[in-house]
């Protein structure tokens, strides 16, 4: 069997020895004779499962005793609404920033459910950076304050933790979390959709401070109220259990790695190789501000963007995958989250340099 080096931006890569674990297990958990997919979310097996892919999260993220996390399915997206029927708290108003794509999308959706304001933005130098902090205009009567931690089409992401006072600080994490250690007491609430550097597409998890549960919108589902689900450990509905289960083994392996800063030193040596080689070439072109270049999705371009095809055409024939970037901003783009191996970033420098020789 041959691996390739998938650069996909989710559904993305998952570490080997989560896979063939997962693989051994599949027909017999432990002896229960069982698949996690066919066990009740209510049995012993499954919420043992569960217990420990919470207690794991807590551990490697240090999250205080004051946090309550949840397990839910909808996807990033969801928390979109999700977030301002939940943290509006009787207020009128939510304060975004807007860095890109997924900031956009979190716009339009709480929109529906308060009147939004854009604190900062970055569209004028077209999304190429983080908004000074400086220039943000908050309001400190809002209800919160979003940001979309890593942008993962747009590559820019915080390497800063912004201080928005007493107003909670609602942070889409779901192209970063895990890949380096972040002070959870600094924000209201923290979500991050799976696939990226957790588990399979299905499952969002959600980091949420004690008291801002419980001021959900009347108008609210269930499934979509926090308390609801925090109350009932989230199994208001049936959880997705299988995703959880694996998002514990890849917990489980960020700790035999030494935790999160072992990864995040693991992380900037990827980048790194990337960023500077992109930084040494005509070549190419990498258009994000270098402070706030991201560690996970790197975008570039070929100068002549008429070599895209061929450049595409030869990563697949070398086992190197899904590197096309978004089709809104084109180019390229190599996601390298955590379990991307070193080897995968060293295959494509090489790729990239041998394709700048025979085409430069």
């Amino acid at each position: 069997m041959t691996r390739v080096f998938n650069f996909s931006a989710g559904p993305a890569t998952l570490p080997e020895p989560v896979l063939r674990q997962a693989a051994d297990e599949m027909l017999d958990w432990h002896g229960s004779g069982m698949s996690v997919m066919e066990m009740s979310h209510r049995g012993k097996e499954y919420i043992g499962i569960q217990a420990e892919a919470e207690s794991l999260l807590r551990e490697l993220m240090a999250i205080p005793s004051n946090y309550k996390v949840v397990f839910l399915q909808g996807g990033a997206i969801a928390q979109n609404a999700f977030v301002p029927m939940n943290l509006l708290r009787g207020k009128a108003s939510a304060d975004y920033v807007n860095t890109g794509e997924w900031s956009k999308k979190s716009i339009k959706e709480a929109g529906k459910y308060a009147r939004i304001r854009v604190a900062a933005s970055s569209e004028a130098s077209k999304f190429t950076e983080v908004p000074p902090f400086e220039t943000w205009e908050l309001d400190p009567d809002a209800a919160y304050v979003h940001i979309c931690a890593n942008e993962t089409i747009g590559g820019v992401q915080y390497h800063w933790t912004p201080d928005t006072g007493d107003v909670p600080l609602v942070a889409d994490m779901s192209s970063e979390i895990l890949s380096k250690p972040v002070d959870v007491s600094r924000y209201g609430l923290i979500y991050a959709g799976a696939q990226k550097n957790i588990g399979p597409a299905g499952l969002t998890i959600v980091i949420v401070r004690d008291d801002l549960i419980g001021h959900a919108l009347p108008t609210t589902p269930s499934v979509f109220d926090l308390k609801q689900q925090a109350d009932n450990d989230s199994m208001l509905n049936t959880p997705p259990t299988y995703a959880i289960y694996i998002a514990g083994l890849v917990f489980k392996w960020l700790k035999a790695q030494g935790g999160l800063p072992a990864i995040e030193r693991h992380n900037v040596a990827k980048a790194a190789l990337l960023y500077d080689y992109l930084d040494s070439t005509s070549f190419y072109v990498a258009p994000i501000a270098k402070e706030d270049r991201s560690l996970m999705n790197v975008p570039f371009k070929l100068r002549d963007e008429s070599l895209d095809e061929a450049f595409l055409k030869g990563a697949q024939q070398r086992s190197m995958l899904q590197l096309k970037g978004h089709r809104s901003v084109g180019g390229m783009r190599a996601s390298i989250y955590n379990a991307m191996p070193i080897e995968g970033v060293k295959a494509l420098v090489a790729y990239m340099k041998e394709f700048e020789k025979s085409h430069g």
